[in-house]
C-alpha cells in the first residue's frame, strides 16, 4: 500500500484520545516513512465529546455512530475503544467492511464473543489486533530479551500487580464498568494488562489457583448526565448495586514451571496508577515499575555476597528497539509517558497493515486477546470452585 492511510477512532474517552494521538504521531518515529496518515474521523455517541477530540487531535470530522465509520470507504484503519460489550458487534462489522482493526483490551465481555471475533478475523483479509499498550515499554522489552537470552536463568517466580484508585471514592458515579459478573471488573480492566504482560515476557499460563474477588463499594449513585472515563459527575438519588469486582487476587503456574502471584484493584489507595512486574530466575532477577518507566532493576548474580545486589539499568539507545528513534531526544534515561506507548503500538500496527518490516514487535493478535480471556475465565471458574487449581 502506497496511498494515504485513512484512519478513525471509535470512542472519544481517555483511551480513545490516546489512540487519536497515536495516529497523529505515528509517522514521527522510527524514521517516518509511512504513507500520509489521513486523520478522518472520531466517532462517539457523545457528539460534543467527539467534536472536541477531533478538533484537539486534528481529525477532519466527528460522527455520532460507529456505523458511519464502517460505511466510509475512505477509512482503512480503525481503533475500537468502546465498552467491552460492544466490541464484537463493532469489530465484526468493521472487518466485514474491509477495515483493519485495532481493538482495545479486554477483547470482549464474554469468552463466546471473543471466540466469535477471532473467527471473524480469520475470515477477513485485513489485519486485526488487540491493543496491549504496556507491551511497548522499552524496559519490558529489555527484560523479555534478558529472559530469552538466558541471562536471568530459568524463571522460578513471577510477581505482578496493577493497582489503581479510580474507583476508591464512593461518590464516583455508576457506569458500565461496575456492571457485569464477577471477573468483569478490576480483573478484566486492569488484570488483563498484567496477565498479558507477564505472558509476553515469560510465556503462557497453564493454570490458576486461589482466586478471590472483593467488592469494596457495594452500590453507587447513577449520574444525571454523561460520564467521561473515570470522571466524577453530578449524581441522582437513585442507586444501583455494583456487581463485579473492585479487587482480585490469584496465583498461577506457567508452562515453564514458574509460579506467579497476581494482584489487581481499581479501589486501592496510594499511587493512582501502580503497575509492576518482577521476574525472578535461577541466576538473577529483573524488576519493572511503571512509576519509573525509563528504567528497570536487575539483581546481579556476582559470586561474592559482598557485591551482589540491585543495579539500575537506564533505558536508552540500544536498550531495546522500541526506544531507538522513538522519542525526539533519544538519550539514556530520557523518560516518556503512557501516551508514548500508544504511539509505539499504533506505529507497529500500521507497519503490519502495510506489510512493512518493523523495528517494533508485532501487535497482539485477536487470538492473543482470546487467550487472555481464557485466563480471565479460568480465574473466575477458580473462584467459584473455592480456589481450586483450574486449567486455562
Amino acid at each position: 500500500m502506497t496511498k494515504q492511510l485513512g484512519v478513525a477512532v471509535i470512542g472519544a474517552g481517555m483511551a480513545g484520545r490516546s489512540h487519536a494521538n497515536g495516529y497523529r504521531q505515528a509517522n514521527t518515529i522510527h524514521g517516518g516513512g509511512l504513507p500520509p496518515v489521513r486523520l478522518i474521523a472520531i466517532a462517539d455517541i457523545n457528539q460534543e465529546l467527539a467534536t472536541e477530540v477531533a478538533g484537539r487531535y486534528g481529525f477532519e470530522k466527528a460522527v455520532g455512530s460507529w456505523q458511519e465509520i464502517a460505511d466510509d470507504p475512505e477509512i482503512d484503519v480503525v481503533s475500537v475503544v468502546v465498552g467491552n460489550s460492544l466490541h464484537r458487534e463493532v469489530v465484526e462489522a468493521l472487518l466485514a467492511a474491509g477495515k483493519h482493526v485495532l481493538c482495545e483490551k479486554p477483547l470482549a465481555d464474554t469468552l463466546a464473543n471473543a471466540e466469535a471475533m477471532v473467527a471473524a478475523a480469520e475470515k477477513a483479509g485485513t489485519v486485526a489486533a488487540t491493543a496491549y499498550s504496556f507491551r511497548r515499554n522499552p524496559a519490558v522489552e529489555a527484560i523479555r530479551d534478558l529472559l530469552a537470552s538466558g541471562e536471568l536463568g530459568d524463571p522460578i517466580l513471577i510477581e505482578a500487580h496493577y493497582l489503581a484508585d479510580y474507583a476508591c471514592d464512593p461518590a464516583g458515579p455508576m457506569s458500565w464498568r461496575f456492571r457485569g459478573d464477577l471477573g468483569s471488573g478490576a480483573l478484566a480492566d486492569l488484570g488483563a494488562h498484567i496477565i498479558d504482560l507477564a505472558e509476553y515476557v515469560a510465556g503462557p499460563i497453564v493454570s490458576v489457583a486461589g482466586a478471590d474477588f472483593t467488592i469494596s463499594i457495594k452500590e453507587r449513585n447513577l449520574p444525571l448526565g454523561n460520564v467521561i472515563g473515570h470522571d466524577h459527575a453530578e449524581l441522582s438519588d437513585e442507586k444501583e448495586a455494583v456487581t463485579n469486582d473492585d479487587s482480585a487476587v490469584f496465583t498461577a503456574t506457567f508452562a515453564n514451571g514458574a509460579a506467579a502471584t497476581f494482584r489487581t484493584s481499581r479501589a486501592a489507595y496510594g499511587p493512582p496508577n501502580d503497575l509492576a512486574l518482577t521476574i525472578t530466575g535461577t541466576q538473577s532477577r529483573a524488576v519493572f515499575d511503571w512509576r519509573r518507566p525509563a528504567e528497570f532493576v536487575v539483581s546481579d548474580n556476582q559470586p561474592s555476597a559482598h557485591t551482589r545486589g540491585d543495579r539500575v539499568v537506564y533505558v536508552g539507545p540500544g536498550t531495546a528497539a522500541v526506544f531507538d528513534d522513538a522519542v525526539p531526544m533519544p538519550g539514556g534515561n530520557i523518560s516518556f509517558g503512557y501516551g508514548d506507548l500508544f504511539v509505539y503500538q499504533i506505529r507497529a500496527f500500521l507497519d503490519q497493515v502495510l506489510g512493512r518490516e518493523s523495528r517494533l514487535p508485532a501487535c497482539a493478535t485477536l487470538a492473543d486477546g482470546l487467550h487472555t480471556m481464557k485466563v480471565l475465565d479460568a480465574v473466575t471458574r477458580c473462584y467459584h470452585s473455592g480456589g481450586a487449581r483450574t486449567a486455562v
